[in-house]
């Protein structure tokens, strides 16, 4: 593509410029260099001002992304096309958010009637859970345990880390480590006769996993507890769940469109719509819906999802720099960046393109970070002050946590803010 060296000629003419000087150059850059997409909160806004993409280097990086197609590719993933070439299947991740009334094709055939049906199944034993109907050989499920790794794993636990303000029913745990100090300590929280395990595996076959329910199973064996009672799967492997004496009842699959690390919003999603509750989990997969529609309708230049994804490009790609770090000031997202970290490095973390051929430059950045304030004092100083140049997206929310002294809140955006102008500035 002539496309990618307009844009290697235009960064080796513009690279030693200062980031600074943009401002300068352009009064208009905060608003012209920064995209929003209102919610029932406020907004999402992305400010990518602090970067040393022009408006050159900008319209380059759109017109790049034109010569690719994305847009055609965006549409072909929503319309339920194979695009996942190796595997020759549908990507539909944004089915399992999607309205109940949506109408969505794969192969022909409309998906949404197996999602609402699941979708309503997950909400029913999610509620019978939390009101007590289910219940353990003691009264009901204190805590509940998700034993699950990667895709099975990270996503829910996001989820439930940075919304458990808000839950109100069992205690949610994660288990994914084969270590067996992680299903330990786990254990030493809960009792065994008030906690439900729910084993998350696509194939019922994944061995960290497995091993880790079998460790589950005598312990609450030993405390005279029963997987009849006290288990649940969710897994595409219904004859290997009935070898483990999980009842049919308690088995939500998935379709094999739906890729592991993008399975938060089906059922994969069982133990935090339990301790949150299935109207949260609504309101979550009705956000989700709201970005998927401003991805497939936003203009390119105002188009959050694709901006982010060409900033990327920016950095990895035509820069060079080899990692990102993500730096959400916001305890409750402690998680995100590993989430992010699978979600990138897994996807495109290849060394061929589609047609199978190497690829002409680097794929995908390390991706990392850990939660503001506490990066300043464990590894900023080597981004402001070291050798190699380390792309930072910085997350901020508006409001600080509820109940809180306001003057957190106020010192937790003032070092956010003056961490982003001392690294455009130095």
């Amino acid at each position: 593509m002539q496309t990618w060296d307009r844009l290697d000629r235009h960064r080796a003419a513009t690279m030693a410029r200062p980031i600074a000087a943009l401002y300068d150059d352009d009064p208009d850059r905060p608003d012209a260099f920064s995209a929003s997409l209102p919610t029932e909160g406020g907004a999402l806004r992305l400010d990518y001002g602090r970067t040393a993409i022009d408006r050159q280097g900008r319209a380059l990086l759109l017109e790049l992304a034109a010569e690719a197609g994305v847009a055609g590719r965006l549409e072909a993933m929503f319309a339920g096309a194979p695009i996942n070439t190796t595997e020759g299947r549908a990507v539909l991740h944004s089915a399992l958010r999607a309205a109940d009334d949506a109408v969505i094709l794969s192969g022909g055939q409309d998906v949404m009637p197996d999602v609402r049906a699941t979708r309503a199944r997950v909400a029913a034993f999610a509620k019978a859970v939390r009101s007590g109907a289910l219940k353990g050989p003691d009264g009901p499920f204190a805590d509940v345990v998700n034993i699950g790794i990667g895709g099975s794993d990270l996503g829910p636990a996001m989820v439930a880390e940075a919304l458990a303000p808000l839950a109100d029913g069992p205690r949610a745990h994660f288990l994914s480590n084969v270590d067996g100090a992680h299903a330990s300590a786990i254990m030493a929280r809960c009792d065994p006769r008030r906690t439900l395990v729910v084993v998350a595996s696509k194939t019922f076959t994944t061995v960290e996993t497995m091993t880790n329910a079998a460790t589950l199973r005598a312990w609450i064996e030993a405390a005279g507890g029963s997987v009849a009672d006290q288990f649940a799967a969710v897994s595409s492997a219904p004859a290997r769940t009935a070898d483990w004496g999980i009842d049919a009842g308690r088995v939500f699959g998935f379709a094999d469109w739906v890729g592991g690390r993008f399975s938060l919003w089906g059922p994969i999603g069982l133990a935090t719509e339990i301790t949150l509750g299935p109207g949260r989990i609504a309101g979550l997969r009705a956000g989700a819906a709201a970005m998927d529609s401003h991805f497939r309708t936003a203009p390119p230049e105002r188009n959050l999802p694709l901006l982010l994804g060409l900033i990327g490009l920016w950095h990895g790609q035509v820069c060079g720099y080899g990692s990102r770090a993500v730096i959400p000031y916001d305890q409750r997202l402690e998680r995100l960046p590993l989430f992010l970290q699978q979600l990138e490095m897994e996807s495109n973390g290849k060394r061929v393109d589609h047609a199978g051929q190497p690829l002409a430059r680097d794929s995908v950045p390390v991706v990392w970070g850990a939660p503001g304030t506490n990066a300043q004092h464990a590894f900023m100083q080597a981004i402001h002050q070291g050798t190699r140049v380390v792309p930072v997206e910085f997350l901020l929310a508006a409001r600080g946590a509820p109940g809180m002294p306001a003057h957190h809140h106020r010192l937790l955006v003032a070092n956010c803010l003056a961490q982003a102008e001392a690294l455009m500035r130095g």
